[in-house]
């Protein structure tokens, strides 16, 4: 009789214990989908005020609206049909200056990290913390410096002058290397070096076995890498309202301020509906690039 009783409590014991980590985890489920909808309540909430705010044809955001009353596509018409701001010319002149910028990186960074993880030279390691602690310096510190480089240079070659799409590259693509060369140099570096020996015992180069063996395996850290350049150029100001002067030549960045000082101050409603527009290609990047994207940077974290 009291073994029976024993055991009748043994499992009640036991249910109990099951019932409370049960419990447990549903209530830290809970608590995590609660703070989950509101961190994205909190990231998406300016997105949809400046989403209705591009439709509310009261240009401005006093009392602005997720949905606004009477939306209309008015701030839309007036943007696109401006004679006086050609948003399309400087999302293009953005999109240039951005992808040629991203190639240019890829190329230099690629090639600089390979001879920083596989060659072993004198002073390898000092170059490489030369780069980092050059891009401890921000951009402002270097302003003077760009313009006058420019400058002289656009007397040799004209387009690689100030005002010039050319010469912007030239001063994003100088600043290619630092963190991007050493995150790249991490994902390098996991790639085991018996690849490149089994290659060079088949015959190939250095270049062979850069080309067609290595290359092929580093596309998550080249996708990192380029998503990063693309945004941070697309998006990046201060160089561009620096060096260039002309509207024609102005990047979106640079353009959409111009709506602040042509007596567009209290038209948000438009200055919204460029910013949106403005969104499209980052989000196309990387909406292609976003699954190379988590897989490259988490690896290229591993070792450096």
């Amino acid at each position: 009789m009291s073994t029976a009783t024993g055991a009748r409590n043994e499992r009640s014991h036991t249910n109990l214990r099951q019932g409370m980590v049960v419990a447990n985890r549903r209530r830290n489920q809970v608590i995590k989908l609660i703070i989950l909808i509101l961190g994205s309540i909190f990231a998406l909430y300016p997105v949809l005020i400046v989403i209705g705010a591009s439709f509310d044809p009261r240009n401005t955001l006093v009392g602005a609206a997720i949905i606004p009353p009477n939306p209309t596509l008015e701030n839309y018409e007036k943007l696109l049909n401006g004679t006086q701001t050609p948003i399309l010319l400087w999302l293009r002149n953005s999109i240039v200056v951005s992808g040629v910028t991203t190639i240019l990186t890829l190329t230099l960074t690629t090639l600089a990290a390979y001879s920083l993880s596989r060659f072993r030279f004198y002073g390898r390691r000092s170059t490489l913390l030369a780069t980092l602690v050059i891009q401890v310096f921000p951009t402002v510190v270097a302003l003077v410096a760009f313009y006058l480089l420019l400058d002289q240079v656009g007397e040799i070659i004209p387009w690689l002058g100030l005002n010039t799409l050319g010469g912007l590259i030239l001063v994003y693509s100088g600043g290619a290397l630092g963190a991007n060369a050493f995150l790249m140099k991490g994902y390098f570096d996991t790639i085991p070096h018996e690849i490149d020996e089994s290659a060079k015992v088949d015959g190939a180069t250095e270049w062979i076995t850069f080309y067609q063996i290595i290359l092929p395996l580093i596309r998550p850290i080249l996708a990192v890498v380029g998503i990063l350049s693309f945004v941070g150029t697309f998006n990046d100001f201060l160089l561009p309202r620096v060096l260039l002067r002309d509207s024609n030549t102005f990047t979106l960045a640079v353009g959409l301020t111009t709506f602040l000082d042509n007596g567009f101050s209290q038209r948000w409603g438009v200055f919204a509906a460029g910013a949106l527009i403005g969104v499209i290609p980052i989000t196309i990047v990387f909406l292609l690039l976003q699954t190379q994207f988590v897989s490259g940077l988490s690896s290229g974290a591993v070792k450096g």
